[in-house]
């Protein structure tokens, strides 16, 4: 059984800290619900007092618990905003929304406009023209091996030619791949999403190709112990130059780039979320893509955290190097080497961990209007993102996950997890 108070207990009895409020939802009852195969309600809100300095540790508890953190406040900034509450003759409680935001997240942009305000989608987005009945039959033109010997796993950079049809993508969609056969009810494959990871010009910048980056899913079966390999992914990372694929798309509004090349980008992924970034980073700095993109010559800040198990894994890493060298003022590159290094708690270094070190930096550049931040990944990931500039946002008195919801509206914050 799960008591709240055990856990506020060992929180408060850490003194001389700063002390945050936990607002989480979905905890379990107990170790026991879990072994059953029907579903158990889980627990509404419950609010836990954390320390500063044991904030990673509960956002690990509570992920094991199964919970999910909706909102981090300072007990601080709760009691200041509290105090005014009961000044005006209210009853003082706290109400969920908590904090309110600074005037920083209330700034207008340029133009006037509050960042509450939902900026303008990009116009002209292809989207699905070419779906699963009828799929554009593409060829590989390349399958490449991307980790480096001592790795894990196998991931492949492939390659299909897309001349011979009409599909056209934008840097941060996905195109859906449909494998050949039937599933295990003798009906046909359903189609995978992957993210492209070239841009709208394509590897060759000649508008004839379209790329992928694909890990080999690989795991134990639960009961069997037998090894299970993914349908999709071993169709693709085993399909031989020349072979045919079934593409359909492509699709996704929530990963595109703004159009401003002053603009200031921030990309956090794991593995094969580097696929977006990728497309992204060539966009912005390959000489050649720079050459056909007139209209976009990007001068801004790009910062990417990347989070890989071992240095071998490091997708593309000749490519992410050689773009840190040549534009050093535009480009910052920072690993999360879960394996290799360590945490300041000596644990292994995870990309949330990269984000609670450089909290205040991301904190002050999320401020910034002209910052748009893109996370992709294996999900979980975000919720230690969150914390770490949750913290940071309520050493100033702002509540995160309201100040996100206003990101989420102006198209700054974009989440594509798996």
């Amino acid at each position: 059984m799960y008591y709240q108070g055990a856990i506020e207990s060992t929180a408060n009895s850490e003194s001389g800290s700063r002390v945050f409020l936990y607002e989480v939802v979905g905890l379990r009852q107990s170790e026991e619900t879990d072994k059953t195969n029907y579903p158990i309600r889980n627990s509404g809100s419950v609010f836990i007092r954390v320390p500063y300095n044991r904030m990673n540790q509960e956002m690990r508890r509570i992920s094991r618990l199964g919970g999910k953190i909706v909102s981090i406040q300072s007990m601080d900034a709760l009691e200041q905003a509290n105090g005014k509450v009961a000044s005006n003759g209210s009853s003082g409680a706290s109400n969920k929304g908590g904090v309110e935001a600074t005037s920083e997240s209330r700034k207008k942009d340029k133009k006037g406009n509050t960042m509450t305000e939902a900026k303008a989608k990009k116009k002209d987005v292809p989207v699905n023209i070419y779906r699963p009945k009828d799929p554009y039959v593409g060829k590989c033109l390349s399958n490449e091996e991307l980790v480096g010997e001592g790795g894990i796993g196998t991931v492949r950079h492939l390659k299909f030619d897309i001349s011979g049809g009409d599909l056209r993508y934008l840097e941060g969609q996905s195109i859906g791949i449909v494998p050949p056969g039937v599933d295990k009810n003798g009906k046909p494959e359903k189609l995978r999403l992957y993210s492209i990871a070239s841009t709208q010009h394509g590897d060759d910048v000649d508008d004839k190709t379209v790329s992928l980056c694909v890990r080999q899913l690989e795991y134990k079966h639960p009961e069997t112990g037998e090894t299970v390999y993914g349908v999709c992914s071993t169709h693709l990372t085993s399909l031989e130059v020349g072979a045919d694929v079934n593409i359909t798309g492509p699709v996704g509004k929530e990963m595109l780039l703004p159009d401003d090349p002053e603009a200031k980008i921030v990309m956090m992924g794991t593995g094969t979320g580097i696929a977006p970034f990728r497309a992204y980073l060539w966009r912005m700095f390959k000489d050649k893509e720079k050459k056909v993109n007139t209209d976009y010559q990007f001068k801004g800040f790009a910062w990417l955290i990347f989070g890989i198990p071992t240095t071998p894994n490091i997708l593309y890493k000749e490519e992410l190097e050689e773009i840190q060298s040549k534009y050093p003022d535009n480009f910052r590159l920072t690993y999360a080497i879960s394996r290799e290094q360590k945490n300041k708690d000596g644990g292994r270094m995870y990309i949330q961990h990269r984000c609670e070190e450089y909290a205040e930096e991301l904190w002050k550049m999320v401020k910034d209007e002209n910052t748009y931040v893109y996370i992709c990944g294996l999900k979980g990931m975000e919720d230690g993102i969150d914390a770490a500039l949750a913290a940071a946002a309520a050493k100033e008195g702002v509540e995160w996950s309201n100040y996100q919801k206003q990101l989420k509206k102006a198209h700054r914050w974009n989440v594509e997890t798996y």
